[in-house]
């Protein structure tokens, strides 16, 4: 009865970070996995070890960082201002590793799914890569 009269309020959500080269990333492969509007534990779990891998983190903090990036995905720009932020901050071949990785993540599930494939696309792209390093990255990761 209590409650009816007074009410909780919700707390005031924490702001989210400004993004940088790691957020960007972690956000741009949580939007890759949520491309097929499906986010499956082998995703999650692929991005996991890529942010561990990339960044030398311990699991528990690449869970945490990933947890991050998947709010900001939820309430970031576009792809594009992500890109730039990667552009800016990640030298040209790094970013070819980028793509590898995403790759990675989009078939962590065991299936290739257009609208993944076509959501790498425009990442890729966007990224500055040339058109014979996407079609390199596509062709490593489909073997």
């Amino acid at each position: 009865m209590l409650d009816r009269l007074f009410p909780r309020r919700k707390p005031e959500p924490k702001p989210l970070p400004q993004p940088n080269a790691q957020l960007a990333l972690g956000a741009l492969l949580v939007r890759v996995a949520l491309a097929n509007r499906e986010y499956v534990q082998p995703e999650v779990a692929q991005i996991d070890r890529i942010l561990a891998a990339t960044f030398g983190l311990k699991p528990l903090e690449a869970a945490k960082l990933r947890a991050t990036c998947e709010s900001l995905e939820r309430h970031a720009p576009r792809t594009p201002v992500f890109a730039e932020i990667l552009r800016d901050e990640v030298a040209y071949a790094e970013r070819k590793a980028l793509a590898d990785a995403m790759w990675k993540v989009a078939l962590a599930d065991g299936k290739r799914d257009d609208s993944e494939e076509l959501q790498l696309l425009a990442i890729e792209t966007a990224l500055g890569l040339t058109d014979e390093d996407i079609e390199a990255a596509r062709n490593n990761a489909l073997g």
